[in-house]
């Protein structure tokens, strides 16, 4: 494992119990959120690719699952952290959670009716990316969905996780959207929906959202 993907599972083992603290219910009071989980859950599940399992890539403590289960699909979820994969198997533990990398998916070829990738891609380096879009366009059926949620800028590197005072910091990328749809683009996909909202809160920045369908 290269120094800067050790750096970033180390501090999300120590940001864990953190994030299921702060983000458990978070969903609850974000309609805009809602509103693209819930199409994308409706496209998924109507897409007649066979199947409705889904993968939530960078699942954090497991927060989205229930909700994509309620909607009629069948998750499950990977992390790099191990201490978020603990937590998200004991918050959730009617659900399947396992430690991997975005980069290399544990899922055969063409496995999955979707993929979701909720604010998970804004930890890649510009050079990993082209490696983990042709992992997701791998894992996903022809005509299945992939959705993801990610934090808009001009693309370069920031330093997170000092805000918190538990001694981490890690690299993230605020993205264009052109950016995020140029390698979903790149990858194979088709984009069916794209959205942004203004920052809310301590936010930052503001919030961008693409769907699109693998060809």
């Amino acid at each position: 494992m290269d120094a800067k993907t050790d750096e970033l599972r180390a501090a999300h083992d120590v940001l864990a119990e953190l994030y299921a603290d702060r983000l458990g219910d978070a969903l609850d009071h974000m309609p805009t959120d809602r509103v693209v989980l819930d199409l994308f859950c409706e496209l998924t599940r109507t897409a007649g690719v066979g199947s409705t399992e889904v993968a939530d890539i960078g699942c954090g403590t497991g927060r989205l699952t229930p909700y994509l289960a309620a909607r009629g699909l069948a998750p499950r979820g990977i992390d790099l952290s191990p201490e978020m994969i603990r937590l998200a198997r004991r918050d959730h533990p009617d659900f399947d959670f396992h430690v991997a990398d975005l980069r290399r998916l544990p899922f055969g070829d063409t496995s999955l009716a979707g993929v979701l990738c909720w604010y998970s891609l804004i930890y890649l380096s510009p050079t990993d990316r082209s490696a983990a879009f042709g992992e997701l366009a791998r894992v996903i059926k022809p005509g299945g969905y992939f959705v993801t949620a990610f934090k808009i800028g001009d693309n370069r590197v920031r330093r997170a996780g000092r805000s918190t005072d538990l001694g981490v910091e890690f690299d993230v990328y605020w993205l264009s959207p052109d950016e995020v749809e140029r390698r979903t683009t790149d990858a194979g996909f088709t984009t069916v929906f794209w959205a942004g909202r203004p920052a809310e809160g301590q936010e930052g920045s503001p919030q961008g959202y693409l769907i699109a369908r693998k060809s």
